[in-house]
């Protein structure tokens, strides 16, 4: 081995870059949305080129990312164990969830997905860049020693999320990437307020923040608080119920929604949102697809989607969810919809599952009158229980609720 190996750095791997390409594509397109401004010998100050058709070898790495400085000991061992383990296993595991059918449930799948998205959030730059700032330091041996101490750090909060894998197959525009693909929004955090300056991200326990995860040109995952489905009436900014990280949590594969076609101007929006959060840069498999602001609908950052857009279909979600696990010893385990234990508090929260009730109704009810009485998607128990469409005594009673909190309102 040279003394270069493990030191030019993908902080997006390389095989997670061609899943956005078309077949047969070597070169894809990658746009610099802050070209640096160069003088040149005699002077003259100049742009340069915004847009350039590379390989994937060639962007989203750096050198001496990952590398380590201990005195006169240059060390590679990050990138050697800790990201080439990741990489190594993250392909399986997003290929699982790309083609994801009911009623499969691998679980060792999903703890290798969920601490490979969870690290990704992390290893980019502008990841990288929120770790100093949170650990107060500007010394890169402990940021990458924090990153590993840290990273199942979202896997909790993401786990008791609501999973929808939403496809684009019948749109002609498809998924970008970005230099930090796993993107959060959350509507009333505008892409150049205090929330989304610079490095930073909206919380992801913010009740109305999703997260978003582009896994192929045709698949996207997005990830929606539970709150927030259950009463988006709610402060998009207050903080989800049991917002503790690290921490032991339930997964219910049985709830991930899939089915879902997204529409071209909707997949126009997503790639809005990714385009908007990237730190640096965004690429794509057509130049055209770099400009998602050329022909989308609406560039308002609250309103894309009448400001559901990422939702999951909220006729497939219910009240309740609490968890109870029995061992071969007779002992049991039991977990709130929130994670909670039966001695913390909020295990059991009477007023919150009054709002929650009352809330969920009501978006049921104006989600299927502006969506129609078709669902958008489907989970396990409404594919075991099939209804082509919501009868139609279930929309009149929808719209009846409707009126209901429109004369509430006057």
């Amino acid at each position: 081995m040279t003394s270069t190996d493990y030191r030019h750095n993908h902080y997006v791997p390389e095989w997670y870059q061609r899943r956005f390409m078309l077949p047969g594509q070597t070169k894809y397109f990658r746009l610099d949305l802050r070209p640096d401004v160069v003088t040149s010998p005699g002077g003259h100050k100049y742009t340069r080129h915004e847009l350039h058709e590379w390989s994937p070898e060639r962007i989203f790495a750096e050198d001496d990312l990952y590398t380590t400085q201990w005195g006169p000991i240059t060390n590679t061992e990050i990138e050697r164990f800790f990201f080439g383990q990741l990489d190594s296993d993250g392909p399986k595991a997003l290929d699982y969830f790309t083609n994801f059918k009911h009623p499969d449930a691998d679980t060792p799948a999903f703890q290798t997905f969920i601490r490979y998205i969870s690290v990704q959030k992390l290893r980019t730059p502008k990841g990288l860049a929120y770790l100093e700032s949170v650990g107060a330091t500007k010394h890169k041996n402990i940021t990458l020693m924090m990153l590993q101490n840290i990273q199942h750090i979202f896997c909790a909060t993401w786990t008791e999320c609501i999973w929808q894998i939403a496809d684009a197959s019948n749109s002609p525009t498809k998924f970008i990437i970005s230099d930090h693909p796993v993107t959060v929004y959350n509507r009333a955090c505008p892409w150049r307020s205090k929330h989304c300056a610079g490095f930073h991200d909206p919380d992801i326990r913010m009740a109305a923040t999703h997260t978003i995860f582009p896994l192929s040109l045709d698949k996207v995952l997005i990830l929606t608080n539970l709150s927030w489905v259950r009463d988006p009436y709610q402060n998009e900014l207050k903080v989800r119920p049991n917002p503790r990280l690290m921490r032991s949590a339930m997964f219910k594969f049985t709830d991930i929604q899939v089915g879902r076609s997204l529409t071209e101007d909707e997949v126009l929006m997503i790639n809005m949102i990714v385009k908007r959060r990237a730190y640096r840069y965004i690429a794509a498999a057509k130049k055209e697809w770099l400009y998602p602001e050329r022909r989308v609908s609406t560039d308002n950052w609250k309103k894309f989607g009448d400001g559901y857009l990422l939702m999951p279909e909220p006729r497939l979600i219910h009240m309740g969810g609490e968890i109870l696990i029995g061992y071969d010893n007779g002992q049991s385990e039991h977990f709130s919809e929130y994670g909670h234990r039966p001695w913390q508090k909020g295990y059991k929260d009477e007023a919150r599952e009054r709002r929650e009730w009352e809330g969920l109704d009501r978006f049921k009810a104006e989600w299927a009158v502006c969506r129609g009485a078709r669902y958008i998607a489907e989970d396990y128990s409404y594919m075991r229980q099939y209804r082509g469409e919501d009868d139609a005594e279930d929309m009149a009673r929808h719209r009846a609720l409707l009126k209901r909190h429109a004369r509430r309102s006057r």
